[in-house]
Parts: structure tokens; sequence; C-alpha cells
């Protein structure tokens, strides 16, 4: 059975790097993200569900974001229905990747992991993390606004809590640091996993 790594950080942190380390290492790593994104495209599971709640979304086959979120925000009562959709389709995305992938670590890159709960699944997590000045210019460098990435962050749990229920805390100032980090994270991860074998 693989051990299942969590990797999560608030937005801005450095996750989707850290995660593309954990690849360069042979991890394997199923992305909540990527799997929406799956859902969304043309032949999606999600696509038929959510295009009936939100005819206007529909575009070349799959759903166009932008005009989810501009209805979203039209009507904010349709965000628990398309989540009521999502999430389990999420879930069983997720089942199935962990169910088919054979190797010793596995990661789970979910930017709402302990929101949802799902840090249940894992053996140990990761919490990216950097200072609030520079996750902030990350962001905005992104192109959202000072508005958005207020209100993305309203919806997720503090940093300081998701440092303090982590297994390992990553600071991500630099590729190379980061690097060196995740090596030694996995070292340690090989060590106890093969211990647990030879028991």
């Amino acid at each position: 059975m693989s051990y299942r790594l969590g990797l999560t950080g608030s937005i801005g942190m450095g996750k989707s790097t850290t995660a593309a380390i954990l690849g360069q290492f042979g991890v394997p790593v199923w992305d909540a993200d990527g799997a929406v994104h799956r859902l969304y495209s043309a032949g999606g599971a999600a696509v038929a569900p959510i295009a009936a709640l939100c005819p206007q979304a529909l575009a070349d086959g799959g759903l166009d974001r932008s005009k989810l979120r501009a209805a979203i925000a039209a009507n904010p009562d349709l965000l628990q229905h398309i989540q009521d959709i999502v999430h389990p389709l999420v879930a069983a995305d997720r089942a199935d990747f962990i169910a088919k992938t054979q190797e010793a670590i596995i990661a789970l890159d979910i930017p709402l992991l302990f929101e949802i709960g799902a840090d249940q699944l894992c053996d140990g997590v990761i919490v990216v993390t950097t200072t609030p000045q520079e996750q902030r210019r990350r962001v905005l460098a992104r192109g959202l606004s000072e508005a958005e990435f207020d209100m993305i962050l309203s919806k997720q749990m503090p940093d300081a809590e998701k440092r303090a229920r982590a297994t390992w805390v990553v600071e991500t100032q630099s590729v190379p640091h980061v690097t060196g980090e995740i090596g030694r994270i996995l070292a340690e991860i090989r060590s106890l996993t093969q211990g647990a074998i030879h028991a």
C-alpha cells in the first residue's frame, strides 16, 4: 500500500512548484485542480449536470469558468449546488488514482486539504509557506486584484493553523531550497515505510 503524502498551502505559497518537484523525484501527484479541469472540459462528468443548472456557462462542449464565476456572483446560492455536484466527482477521481497507483509514495495535491477533511486520507502532510509579503506579491503578479486575493484568502484556513497541523513545513523562498527539503522528506518517508515493511 502506498504512503499517501498530502500537499497543501494557501494561494501563492508555492504549491504548484512543490508538486512539480515531487514529480521530478518520481512521485505520482494527484492534482485536485487538475481533476476539476478534466471534469469541466468537453466530455467531463460535471458538464451536463452543471449546464442544467447554468446553461450560459456551456461553451464548446465544456464549461467556461469565467461565465460560471459570473453566474455565481449574480446568484451566490448556485455555488452550493455546484459544489454538491463537483465534490463527489472529484472524490471519485482521487479514489481512482489511489487505487490504480502502485508506487511506494504518492502525493495528493489539494488546496483545501484541511478545510475538507482530506488530511484524514493522508499518512503525512506537507504545508508550503512563505512570508505574507511574498505571498501577496506572487498572487498579484498573476493578475488577480487585491479584492480577489482577499476574498480567496478569507475562504482558506490561516497559514499559521495549517503549519501547526502539518507533518512537514516547507518554506518556498527558492527552488533549490524546496528541492533539498523534498529530497529530505522523501528519504525520511522511505526509511519509515521500509521499517514498516520489514517489521
